[in-house]
């Protein structure tokens, strides 16, 4: 959720209650999956001991103990949250991604302080998590893992097989290996099915996407080209390389990133898929952000490949 600086809970456009007038938590609960992941990551390059001393209790317990305790009991899965889109209320891959990575670094937290019981309680959540996205989020016959699960307003679950690129976060965040076969088939056919065939290129963010849509042809344009969604292809891309051959796929995906900036260098959220022109916001900070990190893996696979 957001907060103000003063730590009291902010505006959301997110409803405190269902369509029905039940209570539930107006909350995207991959950012909080991902508080924990950065955290570690931090701790993992710097080994900065004494500075999380201070957050471990307040911070990252906290955190933990609500990832772990917002499960369903059922199929072991996280309970119901707003998608990383800010539209959709169910549980998403990307969503159980994040949670397992966020209960992974809180159990590396607390083997870390010596709290091992705490420790074994986490991975125990985590494990669940990955047995649930195989059970629930992964579909035999299409051979791909789904967008998410949701309760209708008859309380029975309902899969939604639209094909999403934030899947990627199943094997980005660690709980699949990028070479898994189910993750191999998972993206690639997001890139078939997302990849705008036109001129332009670029990857969608899923199937028929409605925002600043332009156009109704979505066998060819699947939605506007987002940067970021083809720049996580892009990293998959980086994480498959076995040679410097496979690599140059990744580097086609820097070079359409570089032809689509804007000559300032800004990089927008979205491209029309016909004229390339910049949609909606621009600049656009993840935009950006995922380009470092996609140029730093690029990088690190690069010196590993030559070595």
């Amino acid at each position: 959720h957001k907060y103000t600086p003063a730590g009291d809970p902010g505006s959301s456009w997110h409803p405190w209650v269902d369509a029905t007038g039940k209570p539930q938590y107006p909350i995207q609960e991959d950012e909080t999956g991902l508080v924990l992941f950065a955290l570690w990551q931090h701790y993992d390059r710097h080994r900065d001991f004494e500075f999380f001393k201070a957050y471990y209790r307040p911070l990252i317990i906290l955190v933990g103990d609500f990832l772990a305790s917002y499960i369903d009991p059922i199929t072991g899965l996280p309970q119901p949250s707003y998608d990383l889109w800010e539209e959709r209320r169910g549980v998403m891959s990307f969503t159980v991604a994040t949670v397992w990575a966020g209960l992974r670094a809180a159990a590396n937290f607390a083997a870390l302080y010596g709290e091992m019981t705490l420790a074994d309680r986490y991975r125990g959540v985590a494990d669940g998590l990955r047995q649930g996205t195989l059970r629930f989020l992964f579909d035999p016959e299409l051979n791909r893992f789904i967008r998410r699960i949701y309760v209708r307003a008859d309380g029975t679950t309902a899969r939604d097989l639209t094909i999403d690129s934030s899947v990627y976060g199943l094997w980005y965040f660690g709980m699949f290996a990028a070479d898994d076969p189910q993750i191999v088939s998972t993206m690639k056919a997001v890139y078939e099915r997302l990849w705008c065939k036109t001129e332009v290129g670029g990857i969608a963010r899923y199937e028929n996407d409605w925002y600043y849509q332009v156009s109704q042809d979505i066998s060819n344009v699947p939605g506007n080209p987002w940067f970021i969604c083809t720049m996580w292809y892009g990293q998959w891309l980086v994480s498959q390389a076995r040679s410097l051959d496979d690599l140059n796929k990744a580097h086609e995906i820097l070079e359409w990133v570089a032809g689509a900036a804007l000559p300032s260098g800004v990089l927008s959220e979205q491209l029309d898929p016909y004229t390339k022109a910049p949609i909606s916001v621009s600049p656009l900070t993840w935009s950006h952000a995922t380009l470092v990190s996609l140029v730093n893996e690029y990088v690190r696979k690069r010196k590993t490949l030559t070595a």
